[in-house]
């Protein structure tokens, strides 16, 4: 019962937050929310500070209910890779501009833990059921790390 609520919880919020971040003219109530819903999260969660990149991938992790729905995928000397599996309201709907609009709750948590936070790879890009992002210690260059919002369509 108590996954069920949790999954069911999880769900109804991510269908406000892509309500609002559908629509660009209430990007200022979208940033608000989705600001306010990650740092209520890292004072709920206690979410620290990374002193290294290797821990910013689980300092995010901690945000989530399960970290099944976020595996990290690879850690290099600058960059953590991970995946978000959660299904997402925008999935196949083509808005990435809304994705990286929604995004803005794991840039907060990022910006908190001392990291970036970047969307590779969008659910809301047709065909694509897994998001792909990478995150980075503050200051450093997200060279190399092209977001999905920025991806050239044909």
């Amino acid at each position: 019962m108590k996954k069920w609520l949790i999954k069911s919880l999880m769900q109804a919020m991510l269908r406000l937050l892509a309500f609002f971040a559908r629509r660009p003219r209430l990007a200022r109530a979208s940033n608000f929310l989705t600001r306010s819903l990650a740092r209520t999260t890292v004072r709920a969660k206690a979410i620290g500070h990374a002193s290294e990149v290797a821990e910013l991938g689980p300092l995010w992790q901690r945000s989530f209910p399960s970290k099944k729905q976020v595996p990290i995928v690879s850690i290099s000397a600058d960059t953590v890779v991970a995946e978000i599996h959660t299904p997402c309201p925008l999935r196949g709907s083509g808005d990435v501009h809304a994705c990286y609009r929604m995004m803005e709750f794991d840039r907060e948590i990022l910006r908190h833990t001392g990291g970036q936070f970047v969307v590779l790879e969008s659910q809301a890009t047709p065909g694509v059921t897994v998001c792909r992002v990478a995150m980075r210690l503050q200051g450093e260059s997200l060279a190399g790390l092209v977001a999905a919002h920025e991806h050239k369509r044909p």
